[in-house]
């Protein structure tokens, strides 16, 4: 099956290589591109203890911008929200890393759940923007303190016509694989896509989750499936429905 990935150029070359492992042609359409803030990242982690809180992958790349400066906080207890986020925070050399699958508000019960979650000292929240506000409200909920660190932002990628055309009209795209809410709007908002959605017309659109579904226009909501669980894993599986 050919298969559009959306993802930043990073992750989607490991979903590539999950799909090309699944026996797919994984088909790269980067839609944002990350911008990281290394200053920001280590700046809080030299005001701050205790534990460490992620939901990106984006924010670990940031901290390993800080080269030999990360080496005295790798044995904070790091929350990371899933299993390649949490892979790469390892990599980078932090001992205790707690994962949870899902969402932020997943996360956010783990950290619940978590004796070095609820110390006095507030999480530290490596953050992005845009971002979805689940992580911060559950917490919130929970009333466990937190602080917010921005260390990097997402810029968008806007692909060519030429681009969009190889993928959706020279060779048909069976299926695009959407992330985020974001991602989803920039997708269909693409010049191109909007004034021809009928070479979209065979298109599978297989969303993380209903949030992002529901970014999906009307007219393919018979296409649009979504991931029983809002992780990789769970998407990509729906690849191998009808």
């Amino acid at each position: 099956m050919r298969v559009v990935v959306t993802r930043p150029r990073h992750s989607g070359e490991r979903t590539a290589r999950r799909l090309a492992d699944m026996g797919h042609e994984a088909v790269p359409l980067p839609l944002s591109a990350p911008v990281h803030d290394a200053q920001a990242a280590g700046h809080a982690l030299s005001e701050t203890q205790g534990a460490i809180a992620v939901t990106s992958a984006e924010a670990i790349h940031a901290l390993a911008a800080l080269k030999e400066a990360i080496r005295p906080h790798l044995h904070r207890p790091l929350f990371a929200v899933g299993k390649a986020t949490a892979k790469e925070a390892t990599a980078l050399g932090f001992t205790r890393v707690l994962t949870s699958e899902g969402s932020g508000i997943e996360l956010a019960e783990l950290v619940a759940q978590d004796a070095a979650g609820v110390a006095p000292s507030p999480l530290l929240y490596l953050a992005g923007s845009p971002r979805a506000a689940g992580f911060e409200t559950r917490l919130a909920e929970l009333k466990i303190p937190l602080r917010i660190a921005e260390c990097y932002h997402m810029r968008d990628v806007e692909p060519d016509d030429a681009t969009l055309r190889a993928l959706f009209v020279d060779a048909r795209a069976e299926a695009v694989l959407l992330y985020s809410r974001q991602t989803a709007l920039r997708f269909f908002g693409l010049p191109l896509l909007r004034q021809q959605p009928e070479i979209m017309a065979e298109t599978r659109f297989l969303c993380l989750s209903e949030a992002i579904a529901e970014a999906v226009p009307a007219a393919f909501a018979a296409r649009t499936q979504i991931a029983a669980m809002p992780d990789e894993d769970s998407l990509l599986a729906l690849l191998t429905m009808a």
